[in-house]
């Protein structure tokens, strides 16, 4: 099986990909993991995590095709469908699981490999809107 093969249905892959390409904000559920984040007022919050870039072509487990601003995260502590901005990255959606994603970590998608080698993994602090 592919990475992210899973399919969410039509419509949810509609959503998010007029979410990625209009960059609008989207208010979701609160993230069930909020300790050491702080609250801002416009009900946006920041979240301390780890990002780590990969590079692999295929589709995410909500049917959307990975992509710029397409992030894998743990939807206990990020759901699914949450906007958010990683420092060093952009405007990015929380539109995928990963199996290795566990807690406060992101996975962000990258164009090439060497890219996402040049990215690593970095801990920093991102702003996650609701």
């Amino acid at each position: 099986m592919l990475r992210g093969t899973r399919k969410k249905g039509p419509g949810f892959a509609a959503v998010l990909s007029g979410i990625v390409a209009a960059g609008s904000v989207v208010a979701t559920g609160a993230a069930a993991a909020r300790t050491e984040s702080s609250e801002q007022a416009d009900g946006a919050y920041q979240l301390k995590v780890d990002a780590v870039a990969y590079y692999l072509p295929g589709y995410t487990a909500s049917g959307l095709p990975v992509g710029k601003g397409v992030v894998a995260v743990d939807p206990r502590v990020i759901p699914l469908r949450t906007r958010m901005f990683v420092p060093g990255y952009g405007k990015a959606i929380a539109a995928d699981v990963g199996i290795a994603i566990k807690g406060r970590i992101i996975d962000l998608w990258m164009p090439t490999t060497a890219a996402a080698r040049k990215w690593g993994r970095k801990t920093i602090t991102i702003t996650v809107y609701r």
